[in-house]
């Protein structure tokens, strides 16, 4: 814990950038009948009934101090799907940066090992040497800024029903777009310090 919040204790560094990363399921829900229209005095209304078209996955990184996402939906989120979108992270998003500071849960996937099974060793090891991998601790992914950034994801985009892949990614991509162009940061305000004092009890009592 103290370890991520002290990565987010650092000032803005391009050459080192401050990115959390995060993934969600979601399901892909069709209609059975098609929704009635608006009416003057009635909303639209949907049928209680509907037709599950599987799920999906969508990755989500999340640079917090200029307020800019990645986003990338995907039908699952394995190592291999991981590996990929880290790949696209590394050449597409941070191509000039030294290293890239990531925070991530410990979910299994989430290792460069991952990278390995991906792709070959020299492609593996070359993105691997760009990432400073850090994890947050087991029961505290509520210190990752990605999982925030996929709460209102999931209020403002994926309330509604949607039925396939290809709609999710329109979804997506024009909510990134939005929250992008707001600039919207994060403004992390919880320390070490305050972890000592409010979470006192996650701590070891040293006998002297």
């Amino acid at each position: 814990m103290e370890e991520v919040l002290d990565i987010y204790k650092r000032p803005y560094d391009p050459q080192y950038p401050q990115v959390c990363m995060d993934e969600k399921s979601t399901q892909l829900i069709g209609e059975v009948r098609a929704p009635l229209p608006v009416e003057p005095g009635k909303p639209c209304r949907y049928d209680t009934e509907y037709k599950r078209n599987g799920t999906a996955n969508i990755f989500m990184a999340f640079e917090p101090l200029i307020g800019q996402r990645y986003t990338k939906v995907t039908e699952q989120r394995t190592k291999i799907d991981w590996a990929y979108f880290i790949q696209e992270l590394v050449d597409q998003h941070y191509p000039y940066a030294e290293k890239i500071r990531l925070v991530v849960d410990n979910l299994n996937t989430h290792t460069k090992a991952s990278l390995y099974e991906a792709f070959a060793p020299q492609e593996a090891k070359r993105i691997a040497d760009k990432l400073e991998i850090h994890y947050t601790p087991k029961h505290g992914s509520w210190l990752n800024m990605a999982e925030i950034e996929l709460s209102h994801l999931s209020r403002q985009c994926l309330a509604d029903r949607i039925e396939s892949k290809a709609v999710l990614i329109t979804e997506v991509h024009a909510w990134n777009k939005e929250r992008n162009d707001s600039h919207a940061k994060a403004h992390w305000q919880f320390t070490t310090e305050d972890a000592r004092v409010k979470l006192r009890r996650l701590y070891p009592t040293i006998s002297m």
